[in-house]
């Protein structure tokens, strides 16, 4: 139950990553919107937990794992305007 819980969260976080991000460069389709809202839950943690914000047993929650979403989707971004020129 823990992992389908991850997913959900992952995915509404991806989405309202997506719509508050600016950017023409945007991963679409179900698989790389949940993916990009579990890669920004894992930044969230990572770095919560590297500042002292959460325990080591502790994850990031949903307002954490959007602005992980938003980071992620910024480097995404930048690497995707960087191919392109």
């Amino acid at each position: 139950m823990g992992i389908l819980w991850i997913v959900v969260i992952g995915f509404v976080a991806g989405i309202i990553a997506r719509l508050l991000a600016p950017g023409p460069n945007k991963p679409s389709g179900f698989i790389l919107t949940t993916v990009l809202g579990i890669a920004g839950a894992f930044v969230a943690t990572f770095i919560g937990q590297a500042v002292g914000w959460y325990r080591p047993d502790q994850g990031a929650g949903f307002i954490a794992a959007t602005v992980g979403a938003i980071v992620v989707l910024f480097i995404w971004n930048r690497i995707a305007a960087r191919r392109a020129v």
